[in-house]
């Protein structure tokens, strides 16, 4: 059985940052910008799920939803399983790390290497 802490109850089509238990996790989530997505393993499903936008009146929004596939496993899931307690946690994958990675190269972004290595 999964730490209390990594669990959290199927209740909404969104994943509000104040429902969840894990500190890091909530404070990884609340540092993402408005859209930025980051990968989620729920109920043993690794998914993307995107930062909501800021609101109309200025205001951050503190949930991240689905998308892609996930968006439907987790609408699925939302429908048919809405009450269920299921483990969260970060499932950080290699797009993650690279695009974490390639600020540490940036003496290799320039408009030249982007011509000379576009076709690779």
């Amino acid at each position: 059985m999964p730490r209390s802490d990594d669990c959290f109850e199927i209740s909404d089509v969104a994943i509000w940052f104040k429902h969840l238990h894990t500190p890091g996790l909530v404070k990884r989530l609340k540092n993402l910008l408005p859209e930025q997505e980051v990968s989620l393993e729920t109920d043993g499903v690794i998914g993307r799920w995107r930062r909501m936008k800021t609101g109309k009146d200025g205001r951050e929004v503190f949930a991240i939803r689905p998308v892609g596939p996930m968006k439907v496993i987790w609408n699925n899931w939302f429908k048919n399983r809405k009450g269920e307690i299921i483990e969260i946690k970060e499932a950080p994958v290699t797009d993650d790390y690279l695009a974490a990675a390639s600020a540490l190269f940036s003496e290799w972004a320039s408009p030249e290497d982007e011509e000379a290595f576009r076709d690779l």
